[in-house]
């Protein structure tokens, strides 16, 4: 939807721009000597407005929900995209455009993109474009997903009802708890698996998540689901559309078989071959273009605080193996041993280490590691030796796993980052419970790795470095912000 969206503004952007220039120049369509200037004017103007809303989270539809909160967006993207402009005008003189052209179209532009949305947020309440969805289950899945659904109307889902086991509901003990449980979840409860059929047939869902993989083993369930796919109802896994919606695997309902025979978690020789070229370009050129910042941050580092300018520790790479990652210190030097979390650290940060880790010029150091090949551009964020061991066990056992499988060991399938799905994703993890959190954003990028998905995350981090954007604390892992971004897991530096 958000690419769609895109798409669709940026054409609109583009038109408008190319209109008004056509009409203020009093160009005509046989005027081709003038016409190919106006073009790149036109596409210089719409891409740097694009730039701007997608910098300001226009495009994020989870938090973007309605006009109210598109208008604060809006009105923070003008500077952004004057600024870009006067950038490129300043290195492109002929790309400029008159200035009142160009306020002109910048209106027409907010009012165009204002009114789109106020469209777009209509007819997503609108039946024809909203899924009736019917979600067999009402255990934890099942609330988690009616959660991630009413948090992201773009995902045009409207949940019809639940429908539970029988067995459960027929005990008059349980009767009463899962009745409040349905109420404060806000849908009705349409009755036990045993009458599924005549539910579908009164309901008419679009489509049928199972949200209760157990109800799967009766064979009245699977026939009467059968019989619904040539009625052109969808059938879907609980577990697959709460991955689609939240981008983390839901590691609590991984299975042996669902590993051992998985087609994903693998990476084509292609995507790898283009993803190390692709690191080891910007590492070598970010090393020689950023040696005037490498010297002037030593200096910073030097005089606001004693220690050594680099902070080095052993964290582990791809395949286990271990190797020694760079930063800038952040921190104050300590001789005793401390905690790797760092809310038990916050009181050593110095002063120019709290800008360093804003704008995140404290991992640049880690080109070098990109270079000599410990890490690429983009993947799992390293984590230190002291802690690899700790967490094997915790993958193993704790009680959110539920199976004996060793889920953070796939985390050294690829080589780790400086940037990565969960660093913007997620915030800091300071905590085992967090730290598992980040684990499921972790194993979606290894799912689901590809080229697009590192350009989509670099770009992210992109507008994280650019606007210095501060991690926000969650009360609860599955309500922190799709957007929230975070520095990776890190240690006293």
């Amino acid at each position: 939807m958000a690419s769609i969206l895109l798409l669709v503004e940026g054409s609109s952007v583009f038109g408008i721009v190319y209109g008004v220039l056509t009409v203020w120049s009093r160009l005509s369509l046989s005027d081709w000597v003038f016409m190919a200037p106006t073009l790149a004017q036109s596409l210089v103007f719409s891409l740097s407005s694009l730039a701007a809303f997608y910098y300001n989270g226009l495009y994020n539809l989870r938090d973007v929900r309605s006009l109210d909160g598109l208008w604060p967006r809006l009105t923070r993207s003008v500077p952004l995209a004057l600024l870009l402009l006067a950038l490129i005008y300043t290195l492109f003189p002929q790309m400029k455009i008159p200035p009142a052209a160009l306020v002109l179209s910048m209106a027409i532009v907010g009012c165009l993109v204002f009114a789109l949305r106020a469209v777009l947020y209509w007819l997503l309440q609108r039946r024809p474009f909203v899924k009736r969805v019917l979600i067999l289950g009402t255990g934890l899945l099942a609330r988690k997903l009616v959660r991630e659904i009413e948090n992201q109307p773009a995902a045009r889902y409207a949940i019809v009802g639940l429908v539970d086991d029988s067995a459960v509901l027929e005990t008059p003990l349980l009767h009463y708890p899962l009745r409040k449980i349905l109420e404060r979840l806000g849908y009705p409860y349409m009755g036990p698996l045993k009458h599924l059929r005549k539910i579908i047939g009164e309901v008419r869902p679009d489509r049928i998540i199972v949200a209760q993989p157990e109800g799967l083993d009766r064979s009245h369930v699977r026939h009467v689901l059968l019989e619904s796919r040539p009625s052109g109802v969808v059938i879907e896994d609980g577990v697959e559309v709460y991955e689609r919606l939240t981008g983390k695997v839901a590691i609590e309902w991984l299975t042996p078989q669902s590993l051992i025979f998985s087609k994903d978690f693998r990476r084509s020789r292609l995507d790898q071959a283009l993803a190390r070229a692709m690191s080891l370009s910007v590492a070598t050129l970010g090393l020689i273009v950023l040696a005037p910042v490498f010297g002037l941050i030593a200096l910073a580092i030097k005089l606001d605080s004693t220690g050594p300018v680099l902070f080095v520790q052993e964290r582990i790479g791809r395949r286990g193996k271990p190797f020694n990652l760079l930063k800038f210190r952040t921190m104050h030097p300590t001789v005793e041993k401390t905690s790797e979390w760092v809310c038990d650290n916050v009181d050593r940060i110095t002063r120019v280490g709290k800008w360093l880790r804003r704008f995140r010029l404290d991992e640049i150091p880690q080109f070098w590691n990109v270079f000599r090949g410990h890490m690429n551009l983009v993947g799992p964020r390293p984590h230190p030796v002291s802690n690899f061991a700790l967490f094997v066990l915790v993958s193993r056992n704790a009680p959110e796993c539920g199976q004996p499988i060793p889920f953070y060991a796939l985390r050294s399938m690829v080589r780790p980052g400086i940037t990565g799905w969960a660093q913007i994703r997620y915030r800091y993890a300071n905590g085992l419970e967090e730290e598992i959190e980040k684990m499921r954003y972790d194993l979606y990028y290894i799912k689901h790795m590809s080229v697009w998905l590192d350009l989509r995350i670099l770009s992210e981090t992109v507008r994280v470095v650019l606007f210095g954007q501060e991690s926000r604390p969650a009360s609860h892992p599955d309500q922190v912000p799709a957007n929230q971004p975070e520095p990776g897991f890190e240690s006293a530096a």
